[in-house]
């Protein structure tokens, strides 16, 4: 744990000031507006095709992304860094994502009935694993990157202190596990209670669903701690890791305001360790463990309020 700490120690002695003020100035104007006006869960949502929300997800993702970006231009990056190559990264970036968040399962309503929507279910979220991941990586074999695939390394990872962060964020979980805002998202299982009264195999089921859940977490930390910091630190070194963060949060603008809100500090925190090991996969064990842990939480919570 002390190796973390450290870690974040220098970060915080080193981060540009400014530019932390301004993304957290600027982040925080985001999720103001998101929960005052609803643009997530009843704008972006509500809209009648999924062309119109890949283009309106693109556009928050610009205002949570590249409006960083610009600032950090603006502190005096060196222009002859700036390459084409660079600007098209950042244009992809939001156009990547929104394009994994919007995209239909092509299984949809392929098979009728229950099992058909399971199906759609279980498989939607390693699909989006496959938009996302194979564009990464085409550009991970076109541009000179870290070790492994934007990190996907166990190369001197030490896992002890990723435990421990295991650890202090349980109280926080169990917390939250007493709050409605939770309950009423969590556990994402309840997705597929309906397929339990047509199958005498609910265990296999229920994990089948949970593991297809997690995949979405290699997804993002693939693409927000492995894209967005290795493809972009030898542009702007160190400085790649704020607007990552304000991105990172503002994919959580449909969860609630409490998770959204601390996304931001674990993004960075995340981002922070990914830098300075050169791997994302203690981070992607950090967030697979809370993500399950949540899951847990809110059924336990559930079940308490019966």
């Amino acid at each position: 744990m002390t190796i973390l700490l450290n870690y974040l120690r220098v970060y915080v002695l080193t981060v540009d000031k400014w530019l932390l003020l301004f993304c957290s100035i600027w982040i925080g104007i985001l999720v103001t507006l998101n929960y005052q006006l609803g643009i997530e869960r009843e704008m972006i949502a509500g809209l009648s095709s999924r062309y119109y929300q890949f283009a309106a997800l693109t556009g928050l993702y610009c205002c949570a992304f590249v409006v960083p970006y610009w600032f950090v231009i603006a502190r005096g990056v060196n222009q002859e860094v700036l390459t084409p190559a660079f600007w098209c990264l950042l244009m992809l970036a939001p156009l990547l994502f929104a394009l994994k968040v919007s995209i239909a399962n092509p299984l949809e309503n392929l098979v009728a009935g229950v099992w058909g929507d399971y199906l759609t279910i279980v498989t939607t979220l390693p699909f989006k694993l496959l938009v996302v991941l194979i564009p990464l990586l085409v550009l991970a074999m076109r541009l000179p990157v870290q070790q492994g695939i934007w990190g996907m390394t166990w190369k001197g990872v030490q896992w002890r202190p990723y435990i421990l962060m295991l650890g202090l964020m349980l109280p926080l979980i169990v917390f939250a596990s007493t709050q409605s805002d939770f309950l009423n998202t969590y556990p994402r299982l309840k997705q597929v209670d309906f397929i339990l009264p047509h199958t005498d195999h609910s265990i296999p089921i229920l994990l089948l669903y949970e593991i297809s859940y997690g995949l979405d977490f290699v997804t993002i930390e693939l693409f927000f701690r492995g894209f967005l910091i290795f493809a972009f630190v030898r542009y702007v070194g160190a400085a790649a890791i704020l607007p990552m963060a304000t991105f990172y949060c503002s994919i959580h603008f449909g969860k609630p305001m409490f998770e959204c809100v601390s996304s931001f500090f674990g993004g960075l925190i995340l981002g922070v360790i990914a830098y300075r090991t050169q791997s994302i996969v203690g981070g992607l064990a950090v967030h697979l463990g809370v993500a399950w842990m949540m899951e847990i939480g809110g059924y336990f919570g559930n079940l308490a309020l019966r």
